[in-house]
């Protein structure tokens, strides 16, 4: 899959449905250690349209789980909000009690985490756990309720759905778990939908296959995405726009035609330079390693792993800065 990336992505056009609205707007979301006030996402803001898929992507440990699990009001215990405005519909979440937001989660907003054996639970079965979110979200008795999730279980591709419905997570495979927590996150028709890594577990083959049910899903009912991924081939084949973050700070955004072919962040072009391509045999590494939270440089959060690091980058952070039009880049090189 990743051999072509750059030619799937060439070929790709923009086929949301996008309204130009705003879903979810996220302004300046600064979070971290309770504790000790260490940062762990800084300064972060972006939108997302209705319709939209936009992915967030980075190495692991820049912060782009745990900036959807804020969205979600579900930081770790340890980990807090200190600013920013997280806008959904034109409501703060940021400002909701415990109560409201329950009632957001699973109805309005809902989750595909990265590993469902561990985010489904192992002493209910498939059927009982969907059926959960029916009748918890939308009023459905317990009957009628596993009677849609069986319907969802089709929807998503399980074969014999009613009889999966008596099954217990472990009973699946990889492949057929991942889609039963597509159908539990589809089952209170959210309006927007975080996937946290939602092929990282797979092989290949089921990798393409829950890709493909994740666009199908999307032109049928116009679903809004946040696409959580450090796989720059998974972002290629769903995403329509681009957020690319770097110890915490969002270090480029563009639609991700343009990100694939005009990068512009030293960071951004070495993650695409690091992607396999036909014909050659030899990756290119990024030299170094990502900052942890508590050990980030003054200046640009990448000046120490960057080839056209100057002066001025080890002094002061760059502003990240629109240079073409959705282009945003925070790079005192550009």
């Amino acid at each position: 899959m990743q051999a072509h990336i750059f030619q799937k992505v060439s070929q790709k056009t923009s086929s949301g449905p996008f309204s130009g609205r705003s879903l979810l707007a996220v302004k300046n979301l600064t979070f971290g250690y309770e504790k000790s006030g260490v940062l762990i996402g800084e300064e972060i803001s972006f939108s997302i349209s209705r319709g939209e898929i936009l992915a967030l992507v980075g190495e692991s440990g820049c912060g782009k789980s745990l900036t959807g699990l804020a969205i979600l009001g579900l930081l770790p215990p340890g980990i807090k909000i200190f600013k920013g405005k997280i806008s959904f519909k034109g409501k703060d979440l940021t400002r909701l009690s415990f109560e409201e937001y329950r009632r957001v989660r699973g109805a309005e907003i809902a989750i595909i985490f990265q590993d469902p054996m561990t985010a489904l639970n192992p002493v209910f079965t498939v059927g009982d756990q969907i059926a959960e979110v029916l009748t918890l979200h939308r009023g459905f008795g317990q009957k009628e309720a596993l009677e849609e999730a069986a319907r969802l279980l089709a929807e998503v591709g399980i074969p014999s759905p009613r009889e999966r419905l008596r099954s217990y997570p472990h009973e699946l495979s990889g492949g057929m778990r991942q889609r039963a927590m597509i159908a539990m996150a589809l089952a209170g028709e959210p309006e927007l939908l975080i996937a946290d890594e939602p092929t990282t577990a797979l092989d290949v083959t089921v990798q393409a296959q829950i890709l493909s049910l994740l666009k199908e899903i999307r032109e049928k009912t116009g679903l809004t995405v946040l696409l959580i991924s450090h796989d720059l081939s998974v972002v290629a084949e769903l995403a329509d726009r681009v957020a690319v973050m770097y110890a915490g700070r969002l270090v480029e955004e563009a639609p991700v035609k343009e990100l694939f072919s005009s990068p512009l962040h030293p960071y951004t072009k070495a993650l695409l330079a690091a992607l396999p391509r036909p014909g050659e045999r030899r990756l290119s590494a990024i030299p170094g390693r990502v900052p942890s939270p508590g050990e980030w440089p003054k200046g640009c959060k990448f000046a120490d792993r960057c080839p056209w690091t100057h002066g001025r980058c080890g002094e002061k952070e760059p502003p990240l800065e629109e240079k073409a039009p959705g282009h945003k880049v925070r790079c005192y090189k550009v």
